[in-house]
């Protein structure tokens, strides 16, 4: 994939996850304010001021993303973001981590 092709990619990545996050505030189900600067998307919890951040890192293709919980790299493998280490999928994780940092349980869609 050329560095067009993954920042594309990248785009409508952290647009899913920003919009699915308003989506989600919006319904009630989790209180977050999402920020976008470039390819670094920031999710801030109101309730408790921690964050989780997503940014891309171009050269090697991945995105990675930091939360209490840790830090993670995902690759896109056949269509989806898929962690280097264990095979957990983005959205999936996401939704783990959004809910566990949150205390209010959230379902992303990749």
């Amino acid at each position: 994939m050329t560095e067009t092709e993954f920042l594309n990619l990248v785009d409508v990545t952290m647009n899913r996850i920003e919009h699915q996050l308003e989506q989600a505030t919006d319904d009630g189900e989790t209180d977050v304010e999402c920020s976008r600067s470039g390819n670094v998307l920031e999710i801030e919890f109101i309730d408790n001021g921690s964050k989780i951040i997503i940014n891309s890192q171009a050269p090697m293709q991945e995105l990675w993303v930091a939360a209490r919980a840790g830090g993670f790299h995902y690759a896109c493998r056949d269509g989806a973001w898929i962690n280097t280490r264990d095979g957990s999928e983005l959205f999936s994780a996401l939704s783990q981590l959004v809910s566990g940092q949150g205390n209010s349980a959230v379902n992303l869609q990749g």
